[in-house]
């Protein structure tokens, strides 16, 4: 029995290939290795991380900045327990807070430091810039919604399940919240979807619905470490290694599952690769496949990096803004605050999504948004001709609309091949939570 059942483990170690090193992929690679495969990691470029990886300034002097700002909360489990296993201390990386999405003038919601239910009817009832019809709408059309079991018709958009309530809590909190939760605009958005992260972060357990700002790059927050930790434990990780094409060698053997990849051959291959580039690789297997994944719309997120004086600070690390024409950003992130050890003070980064404009248009927009601000931030002497714009980055495929009957392509498009990312068919919208979840999921 000892040695069928020792047997048995060593049959069930496969040579996997994971094709793609964003978080989706580090994911699967990590899992992979956990249930004691052999894992080769091939990223196409020279760096790991995917879309939310750190980058090179365009200016001297400047460390290593994101490629756009990223927040986690802290109902994202998966990830959080995915960066505990390569060594990270949360405590140490994330700048953790209850939620808060106050503005300038300190209108906004903003939770204490208590568990559920407490802490969401404390901090409506405690909100001195709302109305008793606000809040009582407000707590109304939430406990509708915990009596739904966060369930709604598929057809619904966010601004459907949003219509009983005040224009205020509107335009402060589930316009902005929806925005950046699903990089959707609130009248296109899924209703079912933005329930769904409604309820894990607002309605879940203690802690959940915590704001976790990154004190470190994206790129040491976990992509660095992710690697160090497969390096040492056996896999092999490759940059600069594209896969152009895959080859099906299992068809010719009849012994299974077999697939080659330039020289090398493996048992199984997990595409961690953006939409498009994984319905190239597959269209030749499963052409009903390629043509769901083709069709996902995507949204683009810009962040403008802007550095003020040195001792300019804004009221807090993440300040929520309000969007009108021609004021575009919907955050911003006080950098200098959040990222003390790199030390740039003074360094903001405004994020704008669902953005449809372009890197021209949004730089000034954005500088014409601060220009605005300054009255509420800083004596009437600080003139905007204090700051200037250090880079914009423009992700154009950062997310994929997260529409109502959105249809995602599976996870499993053939017999030996499994598919993850953000864009996979999930719970979630296209967030880092999704991708880590998509990357454990596909693992054999």
């Amino acid at each position: 029995m000892e040695s069928a059942s020792a047997w048995t483990t060593l049959s069930q170690r496969l040579k996997i290939a994971v094709i793609g090193a964003g978080w989706a992929g580090l994911a699967a690679a990590i899992t992979a290795v956990q249930k004691g495969h052999h894992v080769t990691l091939l990223e196409a470029s020279q760096f790991w991380g995917g879309r939310a990886r750190s980058i090179q300034t365009n200016s001297e002097g400047y460390p290593p900045l994101d490629n756009g700002q990223h927040i986690l909360i802290g109902a994202y489990q998966q990830t959080l327990s995915m960066m505990q296993t390569v060594g990270i201390h949360l405590e140490k990386v994330f700048w953790r807070r209850p939620l808060q999405l106050r503005y300038a003038d300190g209108s906004g919601l903003s939770l204490p430091n208590k568990s559920f239910p407490i802490n969401l009817l404390q901090g409506i009832c405690m909100n001195s810039c709302w109305s008793a019809v606000d809040k009582w709408r407000l707590i109304k059309t939430s406990w509708q919604w915990q009596s739904m079991n966060f369930e709604c018709a598929e057809i619904l958009t966010v601004a459907d399940l949003c219509q009983n309530l005040t224009p205020t809590v509107w335009q402060d909190l589930m316009e902005p919240l929806c925005v950046s939760a699903l990089n959707t605009p609130a009248h296109e958005a899924s209703g079912r979807v933005f329930l769904r992260i409604v309820k894990d972060a607002l309605f879940g357990p203690a802690g959940s619905s915590d704001l976790l700002l990154p004190r470190l790059d994206l790129g040491e927050l976990f992509p660095s470490n992710a690697i160090k930790w497969l390096e040492k434990n056996g896999a092999s990780c490759q940059t600069g290694y594209r896969i152009e094409s895959i080859v099906d060698l299992g068809n010719q053997t009849n012994q299974g599952p077999l697939w080659q990849l330039g020289n090398n051959q493996f048992d199984h291959l997990v595409i961690a690769t953006p939409a498009w580039d994984a319905a190239h690789l597959l269209e030749t297997f499963n052409a009903g496949w390629a043509a769901t994944a083709n069709q996902l719309r995507h949204e683009a997120i810009a962040t403008v990096y802007v550095q003020g004086p040195v001792d300019f600070k804004l009221p807090r690390p993440m300040l929520a803004l309000r969007t009108a024409q021609g004021s575009p950003a919907q955050f911003a992130f006080d950098r200098g605050q959040i990222y003390s050890e790199a030390q740039t003070p003074g360094l903001l980064a405004f994020v704008i999504s669902a953005n449809k404009q372009s890197k021209e248009d949004v730089t000034r927009q954005v500088m014409k948004q601060l220009s605005d601000l300054l009255p509420q931030l800083a004596p009437a002497t600080l003139r905007i001709e204090a700051f200037s714009v250090i880079q914009t980055v423009v992700e154009k495929r950062a997310t994929f609309a997260c529409t109502p009957r959105l249809m995602r392509p599976n996870a499993t498009p053939c017999q030996g091949i499994t598919v993850c990312g953000d864009y996979v068919e999930g719970p979630y919208p296209a967030t880092l939570e999704g991708a880590v979840m998509s990357g454990i999921q596909a693992v054999p």
